[in-house]
């Protein structure tokens, strides 16, 4: 039996509670088949800084170095800052320590959970934005610069590095979702109209797409590429941009599906991989079982299929899918409605209907 150790770092807000509501559903999945998994919790956020003043510990990351895999809550709370006025994010910390270069944000329809477009084409919405999540705008952190109270600067970062492997990332997803049935396109989103940084992103992807037989390489401009979300989304398999456009644009994703509840993500690099939630700790809502813990729960489905491409074991890809077509069926039938989408089921009603899908 193949046995995998998973980091589970719960965090702040709500992150706790859809991290219960998600792990359950993957020991329901092991039970009696050919994998196991080990969880282990560790401490890191908002409410851990304020206590210990360490948002992410030393030993917190170890562990999260040496697991198979990363589960990770939400992070933050919006009273609780630094000295120079941001918020409090291990998860960005996580992501420079373990070189988690490919945020892959996922966007897929669900039946039964009602869409931002009316438009029956919206159900066929099944793209991923693909962000670079090392450098770009946010290769500024914690490095900007306020000159005398008078201009504040941050500056962006493209390498070539970066590039060429956040480019491959996105044509070998491509190429894994057209064997799955999609049109396996990747479209580079840039602003190479007006910036150089942006110019030599797309040329390198121009470069890398000569490598990729078989995948159609295409362009759009970050506004263009806004305004098409909204008008046609159904359009769209596989982009690939800077971190901040991508940051932007996979939050316009979650919106065509319904919000950021149902939208998983994984942070990606070659030989770790952390799964999250898209969305935040959210404070408001704490401790009161309202949070929809699909997105976590997809993202734990995510994490699945991660887990299975590195090891080879189709056991865990049959996994993924069978938890994904529980979100499906547990939808479909139109009874479940979460709280934000105007219905009354919490946290544990959705989990519970999932699970009964299993």
């Amino acid at each position: 039996m193949s046995r995998y150790a998973i980091a589970v770092l719960p965090g702040d807000g709500v992150g706790p509670e859809v991290v219960d509501a998600a792990l359950p559903l993957l020991g329901k999945l092991a039970h009696g088949a050919s994998f196991s998994f080990a969880f282990e919790t560790h401490p890191a956020g908002a409410l851990h800084f304020r206590a210990t003043g360490e948002a992410l510990p030393e030993a917190t990351l170890a562990a999260a170095r040496d697991a198979d895999a990363i589960f990770f809550g939400a992070m933050g709370w919006p009273s609780i800052r630094y000295e120079d006025g941001t918020e409090i994010a291990p998860q960005l910390d996580l992501r420079i320590a373990l070189d988690l270069y490919a945020g892959v944000r996922p966007a897929r329809a669900i039946p039964g959970i009602p869409a931002a477009l009316n438009d029956a084409r919206a159900a066929a919405i099944d793209f991923v934005v693909v962000r670079e999540s090392t450098e770009g705008l946010f290769a500024s952190r914690g490095r900007g610069e306020v000159l005398a109270d008078r201009e504040a600067r941050d500056t962006l970062l493209i390498t070539r590095a970066g590039s060429e492997r956040v480019h491959d990332f996105a044509f070998r997803l491509a190429a894994r979702r057209k064997s799955r049935g999609r049109p396996g396109r990747v479209t580079c989103v840039d602003k190479a109209n007006v910036f150089r940084s942006m110019a030599f992103f797309r040329k390198v992807f121009d470069e890398r797409a000569a490598r990729a037989p078989g995948i159609v390489a295409d362009h759009r401009y970050v506004d263009a590429a806004a305004l098409e979300l909204v008008r046609k989304p159904w359009e769209f398999d596989v982009l690939v941009t800077e971190n901040m456009f991508g940051d932007i644009l996979s939050d316009e994703a979650a919106a065509l599906i319904g919000g950021m509840g149902v939208a998983p993500s994984g942070d990606i690099g070659d030989r770790h991989g952390l799964f999250q939630p898209c969305h935040g700790s959210a404070p408001d809502i704490a401790g009161q079982g309202k949070a929809n813990p699909v997105a976590a729960i997809l993202s734990a489905a995510m994490m699945l299929d991660w887990l299975a491409e590195r090891h080879g074991d189709g056991a865990l890809a049959h996994a993924a899918v069978r938890l994904e077509r529980a979100v499906d069926r547990a939808f479909a039938a139109g009874r479940l409605r979460p709280i934000e989408l105007g219905g009354s089921d919490g946290t544990q009603a959705i989990a519970g209907a999932i699970a009964a899908e299993l």
